[in-house]
């Protein structure tokens, strides 16, 4: 038991979720620099200058999902990807259903709450907690991460070794146990991109639950992108208008789109920057420039057939970015640091990003750990992470995108809240 409420478990993200509106609000962690507690993790620290940062995920090859009437979702063919479009004509394929394990009953849960995420992604292993109440911010508590790079544990056949599933089930377990001293009353897992890739990711996260009682729901790619939009348009409300949201995360580039809370179009692609800095620009530090260019070549034959899906919504009225790797690239590009605050406003522009990009792509990674906003374990794949952020903006049109500080995290923590609170 957590908190002295009930053990943790997963909850329903997909149809039938539930809508609530609130105001935009509370600042999220993941700082650059962060400070290492002896043991090798992640001290917990309170959020009130700090960022918070998504993961990736990829979805099964061609996959399209569509319903209702408005719009056309068309044929769409991107490799390797998952493209979940609401609002295209009947007969579509739907997308893929969401997870649902071990759902709280219903009922209300009056007063002030303290909840918990555990985020598995292919970088890192974040606990985020914060207090929150129906109607009201959530507010930042204290967060716990943990350096894991699964994605580089997978070994060659796609599973996760002995020694990997090691790893993460301690971490796990402590993850747990710093749960329970926060006083967390209610917890959820989950696992991204590195995990539902992972060839044995099922049969390792059953194990992972036996020995430390955590019930990890596997979340899909389009999921992550609905959860992160959800994440996005509540920080920026409603007055934001119809919003194209990017996410960079360590396996994967999601995207969403729409007017509402749940996005009209989401993509979920395989983008991420540990993911491509492993698979194209592994050999040679600084890169070579014809690996850049065919890298450049292949984000943007990822990316393109999504670009018409989403402007046939209509035109968006802003673009907004999430995750470390956008935070770190607006950074060097001249953002202010987030020691000012989540409310201070950064963007990113594209020209500026041309720039940053033939910068970081000259340099080798002791020297790109060094630019202010990069951190050491992020440094190797900030090259790969700026040409997703590159093409896409180019693609896209997009003069400039404002970070957010909310993300996947923030929109799992807001889901869940709707659920508890829902009669």
């Amino acid at each position: 038991m957590l908190g002295g409420v009930r053990p943790t478990g997963w909850f329903p993200l997909g149809a039938g979720r539930a809508t609530s509106r609130a105001e935009p609000g509370a600042q999220g962690g993941d700082a650059a620099g962060d400070r290492q507690a002896p043991d090798g993790r992640q001290a917990v620290e309170a959020l009130d200058a700090a960022e918070v940062g998504p993961v990736g995920a990829v979805g099964p090859t061609g996959s399209v999902g569509s319903a209702g009437s408005v719009g056309s979702a068309g044929s769409v063919s991107v490799v390797d990807a998952t493209v979940a479009v609401v609002g295209g004509p009947s007969g579509s394929v739907p997308a893929r259903p969401a997870v649902d394990v071990s759902p709280l009953p219903a009922g209300s849960h009056p007063g002030p709450m303290r909840l918990g995420v555990i985020d598995i992604g292919s970088n890192t292993v974040h606990l985020l907690v914060v207090d929150a109440h129906r109607g009201g911010q959530p507010q930042p508590a204290a967060s716990v991460r943990a350096p894991l790079r699964l994605v580089e544990l997978l070994d060659a056949d796609g599973s996760l070794g002995p020694a990997g599933e090691q790893d993460l089930t301690a971490c796990v377990l402590d993850m747990r146990q710093q749960a329970d001293a926060l006083g967390v009353h209610d917890l959820a897992a989950f696992a991204t991109s590195a995990l539902r890739d992972a060839t044995n990711g099922e049969q390792v996260l059953d194990r992972v639950k036996g020995a430390t009682g955590i019930a990890i729901g596997v979340l899909p790619g389009e999921e992550e992108a609905r959860l992160t939009f959800l994440a996005v348009r509540r920080w920026f409300g409603w007055s934001a208008g119809r919003l194209l949201a990017l996410d960079i995360g360590g396996g994967s580039l999601e995207i969403g789109a729409g007017m509402h809370e749940d996005p009209e179009v989401v993509a979920s692609l395989p983008l991420g920057a540990s993911r491509l800095s492993r698979d194209w620009l592994a050999d040679n530090d600084p890169p070579k420039r014809a690996e850049l260019a065919e890298l450049r070549r292949y984000v943007r034959a990822q990316i393109a057939p999504v670009v018409g899906t989403i402007y046939h919504l209509g035109e968006h009225t802003r673009a907004v970015a999430t995750s470390k790797t956008f935070r770190s690239l607006a950074r060097i590009a001249g953002a202010e640091p987030y020691s000012r605050g989540p409310y201070t406003r950064r963007v990113l522009r594209r020209d500026d990003l041309a720039e940053v990009l033939a910068r970081l792509s000259r340099m080798p990674v002791e020297e790109r750990a060094g630019l202010p906003g990069v951190s050491a374990s992020r440094a190797g794949q900030l090259v790969a992470g700026a040409v997703v952020a590159a093409e896409a903006l180019d693609l896209f049109s997009i003069d400039e995108v404002e970070i957010c500080p909310w993300a996947l995290r923030e929109g799992v923590i807001l889901r869940r809240l709707d659920w508890l609170t829902s009669a």
